[in-house]
């Protein structure tokens, strides 16, 4: 892999986290000031978060495995 490869898969991986952060907020919010009223918006939230923290996983482990190459 390229050092420009490297920089763009890094880059990749700052900006799910920042992604898989922003739903993490979201859920917080959820549960602070919406429950037990807003229950049902719950699923939906938490697939996101789900979905982007392991997008983020896999961009990590990707970037990780990466650079030990180098």
């Amino acid at each position: 892999m390229t050092e420009d490869e490297l920089k763009a898969l890094d880059k990749e991986v700052k900006k799910l986290k920042r992604i898989s952060s922003e739903w993490a907020s979201q859920l917080h919010d959820l549960v602070e000031d919406k429950l037990p009223a807003g229950y049902e918006q719950i699923p939906g939230i938490a697939q996101s978060t789900y979905d982007a923290c392991e997008a983020w996983a896999v961009a990590s482990a990707k970037l990780a495995a990466a650079q030990k190459g180098v």
